[in-house]
């Protein structure tokens, strides 16, 4: 474990605004940021974070709050109707008010799950999110969209529903395995391409010590992250975006409609960073094609994402069901396909309704 140092703070402008924490050391930071009226906690981890659960239970109970352990599946089983069903009976028969809250520790699916569950719960209760995985930390605990899965797609069912806070304690990435660990980097690099090109500067200069847990650059890949998604988050809080220059918070879904579809082709067997990985390659070489992104940052993708050892590949026998997957994605409207692609390094619009063949086309730069 490294020293621990002074947290860095960056500032989310929701309609009540909230501040992720950045540092090390920062579990005991949890209660002062669910806030004095806050009397019973439900702590919702998977099996994975049982030890930290219970040293945060602990740090609860030492602040007087009352904890209430919850365990949820692992990964992507724990975003279903029955989880967030068992958690709601938890939350009844605890007794759990408006003047309670939920805590969500684990990764970016227990994130989503413990959202999903305090927007509901008595139509909204408070909730700090404590991501113990890059992807967590740099996506899904930052914003406001909690979700769970059915099985006609991921997130199909959710709200938005904002955080008090957000705490990201960096030695929790040291209980990673490395491939989760580069499994996260892709939403680090995807905020390269879309907003912070010197984080793509970084990653060149040195690849493998981006993937280390414990070192300086990966503290500044993430602050850098997370300040790129609470800039766009801030400034369209309830993704009200339309076709043109105007992206908004679609912004963040570049790389995800491919992405999703991968995800939902196999079962959520693949990590979504590896997943998003390949939209991203998919969607530099729609826009290569469309005749809006220039060959040399189109190819850009392959380097940097292969260099920390992400999929840039997916069978080419899967285009057919992959196409119909994004279909019946939430990113579309209506029947439309709607793509986020970039025109240039920091620069994106919206492709709307391409033609098959331009897809087509698009996903020879995948297959395999």
């Amino acid at each position: 474990m490294l020293p621990i140092t002074e947290p860095t703070r960056i500032t989310v402008a929701a309609e009540r605004p909230y501040q992720v924490l950045l540092g090390r050391g920062l579990l005991a930071e949890v209660p002062a940021v669910l806030g004095p009226d806050v009397h019973r906690v439900a702590l919702l981890h998977p099996p994975t974070m049982i030890k930290t659960a219970e040293r945060l239970c602990h740090l609860l109970a030492a602040a007087g709050l009352e904890p209430v352990r919850v365990d949820v599946p692992d990964a992507e089983a724990a975003k279903s109707v029955a989880v967030a069903e068992r958690c709601w009976s938890i939350l009844g028969n605890a007794g759990f008010t408006r003047s309670d809250g939920v805590v969500g520790l684990g990764g970016g699916a227990t994130t989503d799950l413990a959202g999903f569950v305090a927007a509901t719960w008595l139509r909204g209760v408070r909730v700090v999110m404590v991501p113990t995985s890059l992807l967590g930390m740099v996506d899904a605990a930052v914003g406001g969209k909690t979700g769970i899965n059915t099985a006609e797609g991921k997130n199909l069912v959710g709200c938005f529903h904002e955080p008090v806070g957000v705490i990201c304690d960096l030695d929790l990435l040291s209980t990673l395995p490395t491939s989760h660990l580069i499994a996260g980097l892709a939403e680090v690099i995807k905020c390269g391409f879309i907003a912070d090109p010197d984080i793509l500067t970084m990653i060149e200069s040195d690849p493998s010590t981006a993937v280390r847990p414990d070192s300086p650059m990966l503290r500044d890949l993430v602050e850098r992250a997370v300040s790129v998604k609470a800039r766009v988050v801030s400034a369209d809080l309830r993704e009200t975006t339309s076709p043109g220059s105007a992206v908004g918070r679609e912004l963040l879904n570049y790389g995800h409609s491919l992405g999703h579809a991968i995800e939902r082709r196999e079962h959520f067997g693949w990590r979504h960073g590896d997943a998003v990985s390949v939209g991203m390659i998919f969607a530099a070489e729609l826009a290569r094609l469309a005749g809006r992104l220039d060959q040399e940052t189109a190819g850009r993708h392959q380097l940097v994402l292969s260099s920390v050892g992400l999929p840039t590949r997916y069978p080419a026998e899967a285009f057919d069901d992959l196409l119909h997957n994004m279909a019946t994605d939430k990113k579309t409207r209506g029947s439309t396909l709607r793509f986020v692609i970039l025109n240039g390094l920091a620069s994106a619009e919206i492709l709307v309704a391409p033609d098959l063949d331009l897809l087509r086309a698009a996903y020879a730069a995948v297959a395999v």
